[in-house]
Order: structure tokens, then sequence, then C-alpha cells
């Protein structure tokens, strides 16, 4: 077992590592983070998705298959598919948006990036996301591996997380500061 530059302790990271380390075996490394890029977007988008993966009262077989048709049908490639049905025959899955999370810090470490996770009220642009990517960089002094998530309850602007820091400059959050402040001076 190869050492790895971050802890894979715990249930996603001892399943993130094994799959880390056959897809390196392989020279799958991104094919597969793309599969699971499309997984981890099928989940925070499709609520029903998610509750398959969920639900302890959906038996194995049920949410196997249910699982492996959603992904032969978003076209999810061989070793993520083999690797998804592992998790769900060990009825592991409501574990995978951890264990995807994991293997994308791996494949970040690898290639000497640090990952951050940027909230929008709305999708960014290819060159906002550039920008964004380049002032990142900047600040932080590493490569920078962006996770783009859109939420439109923050209103506008970013929630950026790197690591143990954040920066919320979202108008929902200058909008609550604005209020308990109003509440103070009345």
């Amino acid at each position: 077992m190869s050492a790895t530059p971050i802890d894979v302790s715990g249930l996603p990271g001892r399943y993130a590592n094994a799959l880390f380390e056959l897809a390196d075996e392989r020279g799958a490394l991104d094919p597969v983070m793309d599969d699971l890029a499309t997984l981890r977007s099928m989940i925070r988008e499709a609520p029903e998705f998610a509750l398959v993966l969920t639900s302890p009262v959906i038996g194995r077989d049920e949410q196997s298959a249910a699982v492996d048709a959603v992904m032969e049908r978003a076209g999810i490639g061989e070793l993520a598919r083999r690797f998804v049905n592992v998790v769900a025959r060990n009825r592991r899955l409501f574990a995978l948006p951890g264990m995807i999370e994991v293997y994308r810090a791996l494949l970040a470490a690898r290639r000497g990036e640090i990952a951050a996770e940027v909230t929008s009220a709305a999708p960014l642009s290819e060159a906002q996301r550039v920008a964004l990517e380049k002032a990142l960089t900047r600040s932080v002094g590493a490569n920078v591996s962006i996770d783009l998530r859109v939420d439109p309850a923050i209103l506008g602007g970013l929630v950026v997380k790197v690591g143990s820091r954040m920066v919320d400059s979202s108008l929902r959050t200058k909008l609550d500061k604005l209020q308990i402040s109003m509440k103070g001076a009345a």
C-alpha cells in the first residue's frame, strides 16, 4: 500500500483510498474523478437519487439495481461503476458523498493543489471560474482546485472555503448582519 498525502481514516477514507490506488494503477485517476463528479452532481441535484442512497428501507438488491441503472444511463465508466456497486453490496452508499470528497482531496494532493469549495447564487461563467481560480491561487500561494456549487439562497456574492478557512461575502449573510445590527439599534 502506498503512502497517501492526506489522512484517509474512517469509512469514506478507506474506500476512497482503495479506489484511488486502483485508479492510479490503471492510469485512470482523471476519468474516475470525472465519473465521481458526475455522481456528486446527480446526488446534489436529484433528491430522489440521494434518497435511494440513504434509505434503509430500500433493500440491497433494489438499491444496487437502481444505482447501477442510473450510472449506466449517465455513462459512468466501468471502474467507477464497479466501485459503486461494491459500495452498494456492502450497504455503504450513504457514505458515497464522503468517499467522493476524499477521492477528490487525494487527487488534489497528488497534483499539489489545494481543494476549495465555492458556492455562488448562480452558475459561474468559464471566465469567472478562471478569474476566481487565479485569485485564489494568488491568495493561497498554491494551485487551487475549485468545486463549484450553486445555492440560490445566498442571493448573490460567494462563499469560499479553502481548508479550514471560510470567506462569506454572500448577500444573504450581509442582509442577516444588517438585520441584526438594526435590531440592536432599535
